[in-house]
C-alpha cells in the first residue's frame, strides 16, 4: 500500500508540472490573442479596407520608433507627428538602416497611447505584420496606413483623446520565425504584454 502510494504522487507531481509547462507556452499566446480581440494594452486593430466616414474631429498622431537592446539598427519615424481628421486614412512612414556588416532579421511590436485608444487604431497595412530583414549597409523606408475609428466618437471616454502616440520596437527574429521577445516572455514568470 505505501509503495502505491508514492507510485500515485509521482504520477500526479508529474502530471501538474507537465500541465504547468504546458500553461506557460500556452500563456503568451492566449494573452496576445486577448490583446488583439479586446484592444487591451494599446493593442491596435487591424482593418481590412472597409470604407468609413470622415468625421469633423482631429486628432494629432505621433509616432515613435526604437529598437531592443543589441539590435545594430538605426530605427525612426520619418515624421515625427501628424494632425488628421477622424475615419481619414493616412500614411506615415518610417526609416531603418542595418550599421552592421551581416544581415539582421527582425520583427516588430507595437502599441497605441492612450491604451484606450488602441481598440480605435486600425491599420491597413503595416510593415508589422511581417517579420523583416535588411542586409547590411540597408536603408530602406517603411509604410504604415492606418486610420481612426470614426466609432471612437461616440465612446464618451475617450472625448479627452487629443493625442494618439503610435510606438514600434523591433525585436530579433529567431531563424524558426518566433521572435526572441516572445520566446523571453515565455519564459520569465514576470513578463507583461
Amino acid at each position: 500500500m505505501f509503495k502505491l502510494s508514492n507510485k500515485m504522487m509521482l504520477t500526479g507531481g508529474v502530471a501538474v508540472a507537465l500541465g504547468m509547462v504546458g500553461a506557460a507556452y500556452a500563456a503568451v499566446p492566449l494573452y496576445n490573442l486577448f490583446c488583439a480581440v479586446t484592444g487591451y494594452g494599446g493593442t491596435t486593430q487591424v482593418g481590412g479596407g472597409e470604407d468609413v466616414s470622415v468625421i469633423d474631429r482631429t486628432v494629432n498622431v505621433r509616432f515613435d520608433g526604437s529598437v531592443s537592446r543589441g539590435i545594430p539598427l538605426k530605427f525612426e519615424a520619418a515624421e515625427t507627428r501628424e494632425d488628421l481628421k477622424v475615419g481619414e486614412r493616412a500614411l506615415a512612414f518610417y526609416k531603418v538602416t542595418n550599421q552592421a556588416d551581416y544581415p539582421v532579421d527582425v520583427t516588430a511590436t507595437y502599441n497605441v497611447t492612450p491604451y484606450k485608444a488602441g481598440p480605435y487604431f486600425v491599420k491597413l497595412e503595416c510593415f508589422c505584420f511581417t517579420a523583416q530583414r535588411f542586409e547590411p549597409g540597408q536603408t530602406q523606408e517603411l509604410a504604415v496606413l492606418y486610420y481612426v475609428d470614426p466609432e471612437m466618437d461616440d465612446e464618451g471616454t475617450l472625448d479627452d483623446v487629443r493625442t494618439i502616440t503610435l510606438s514600434y520596437t523591433f525585436f530579433e527574429q529567431k531563424t524558426d520565425g518566433e521572435s526572441v521577445a516572445a520566446a523571453d516572455a515565455a519564459t520569465s514568470p514576470a513578463s507583461g504584454g
